[in-house]
């Protein structure tokens, strides 16, 4: 083997190592690279994000209608009395 065979089999070494290395590294921290856990966690934010437009558009509408408000404040006011 030549010194530039082995210069680049060393390379090769070192790189993989260092792959692996950051992988675990990322799996330590919380990120999981091709697995299911992962496809199961992405699917229940996408959830979580849907209930929460969900529930802006209720405020929105909540907010934004002047009708709804007033029959809202004279309930209220009914209430009090």
């Amino acid at each position: 083997m030549s010194f530039w065979n082995a210069v680049v089999v060393l390379f090769a070494i070192a790189c993989v190592t260092w792959l692996r290395a950051q992988k675990l590294r990322g799996e330590k921290l919380g990120f999981h690279f091709g697995s299911d856990d992962h496809s199961a966690r992405e699917h229940e934010l996408e959830k979580e994000v849907e209930n929460l437009r969900k529930r802006i558009a209720v405020l929105e509408r909540i907010a934004t209608d002047d009708k709804r408000g007033s029959d809202l404040a004279r309930q209220i006011e009914s209430l009090r009395d």
